[in-house]
């Protein structure tokens, strides 16, 4: 398969390229990929994305949706080997999808909007509508089960809170995270250890409860709470490491006071 070289490249040469590199004179690495084989890469990539966008690294973006972009047309490709489907279908399933989805915007001006949460009110009733969705049980089950726990979690409960099953205000949320701490602590006393899991899922469950009506992302607020730790935690080990302290041996009181020292920082 020929391909020319030029100075600037477009989406019709990408598709092209990973023709010729899943043909049998291209890359035997290619050619022996599967949907399954590659799927790690697409959410690895995804993640390079969101670190770029959180450095707001504009030049590293670019090339990270470039990479991105080549997952896309990576699955694409191995589906129109198959006779399923090709990258141009994928451009006009969500070009349909974004027309039907914004009747404000396609479907003349006799359908207006107020607010973005209007926009999504509808986008979510429209998606309900073509899914066949009948029932909001349905809609909870849709939320992928691949998701990051805390990022599943918000979607289900945004989803319940749509039919009127959620906590009047935030004070009921907290009420509850308390309720669910006690639960964990009593069959921790009491030894139960698989249902001590259980529980300690279900006060994750409501802190995810408590971060929606303080209007944060969980997932977000986790991961800052991350750096923050490996930020003390990169204090207090300057600090022991300046006293001459062994953390392997000084003992949690110690280490405690360490990381006291080190909040005031």
């Amino acid at each position: 398969m020929h391909f020319e070289r030029k100075d600037r490249y477009t989406i019709d040469d990408l598709l092209k390229i990973m023709q010729l590199l899943r043909s049998p004179e291209g890359c035997p690495w290619d050619r022996e990929q599967t949907h399954a084989s590659i799927r790690k890469n697409f959410l690895e990539e995804t993640y390079e994305v969101l670190e770029a966008i959180d450095n707001q690294d504009s030049a590293l973006l670019r090339e990270e949706l470039g990479d991105v972009l080549l997952q896309v047309v990576f699955h694409a490709q191995i589906e129109a080997e198959q006779g399923a489907f090709a990258f141009a279908d994928v451009v006009h399933d969500i070009c349909t999808k974004l027309i039907v989805r914004h009747p404000h915007v396609f479907a003349g001006l006799d359908l207006q909007v107020g607010s973005s949460d209007e926009v999504l009110a509808n986008w979510e009733a429209i998606k309900k509508r073509q899914k066949g969705q009948k029932t909001q049980t349905e809609t909870l089950l849709s939320v992928p089960k691949v998701l990051p726990a805390l990022m599943r979690s918000a979607k289900v409960q945004q989803r319940a809170a749509k039919t009127g099953f959620d906590y009047p205000n935030l004070e009921g949320a907290m009420a509850d995270l308390h309720a669910e701490l006690a639960e964990l602590e009593a069959e921790v006393d009491a030894g139960e250890q698989d249902k001590a899991c259980e529980e300690l899922g279900d006060l994750l469950f409501s802190a995810v409860n408590v971060s929606r009506f303080l209007k944060t992302d969980a997932e977000e607020t986790l991961t800052r709470a991350c750096e923050k730790f490996i930020g003390r935690f990169e204090k207090v080990e300057k600090l022991a490491g300046e006293r001459g302290v062994d953390m392997h041996s000084a003992g949690m009181e110690q280490l405690d006071a360490l990381w006291r020292e080190a909040k005031k920082m």
